[in-house]
């Protein structure tokens, strides 16, 4: 279905823009609800898990549909020059050999974001736990940071590059800082001591 969703996004280009900007909020909202679940966690004094079911669910439809956003996000802008998002154009005569404007800066973060997306698709299974046991399984999640920084720059900039309307600006502003603030809660209360944290 998913396939047949993004077959569709690639035809019709007035869709492409829609397909692009809800899969990269979606997407988003799922990484971030899965960074506020820990430390929801620590701050109702509960135990967390090495693997929760949710949270795990959660980074995995995060990372599929982040994926898809990639896929279609690169189709947005030009129609057959996909290097431009990555590479100067000719007539740019830059000294560097990559695209180190806004808006590659930006494009340079969603594909590091992806890569790492992919990585954790790969390894977010029972089986890939039980062969890396939970500490190496659980350092290979830590990537989920990286992702969700990547994520968090890129969608601030093309917030400014796209002139996003008022509602899109303040709804990403708000998953943000709400996922900031559960972060940092959650790092005050690992640093007391007071992390749960069982085996």
């Amino acid at each position: 279905m998913a396939g047949v969703f993004v077959a569709v996004a690639f035809r019709l280009t007035d869709l492409r823009q829609r397909v692009s900007t809800a899969t990269a909020y979606v997407s988003l909202g799922c990484v971030a609800l899965s960074l506020i679940l820990g430390p929801l966690n620590l701050l109702r004094g509960r135990a967390n898990p090495v693997s929760s079911d949710l949270r795990r669910d959660l980074g995995i439809w995060g990372g599929v549909i982040g994926l898809v956003h990639v896929g279609v996000g690169l189709t947005v802008h030009f129609r057959g020059k996909m290097h431009l998002y990555f590479f100067p154009p000719p007539e740019a005569h830059t000294f560097l050999p990559f695209r180190a404007d806004p808006f590659g800066a930006a494009n340079h973060l969603g594909l590091i974001s992806g890569v790492v997306l992919l990585l954790l698709l790969l390894v977010s299974n029972d089986r890939s736990l039980r062969l890396l046991g939970a500490a190496q399984w659980k350092a290979w999640q830590q990537l989920n940071y990286v992702a969700a920084a990547t994520m968090f720059v890129h969608g601030a900039l093309y917030q400014v590059l796209e002139h996003r309307q008022l509602g899109f600006v303040a709804l990403f502003a708000a998953v943000a800082a709400v996922t900031l603030a559960f972060q940092t809660s959650g790092i005050r209360i690992t640093r007391a001591g007071a992390d749960p944290t069982r085996p």
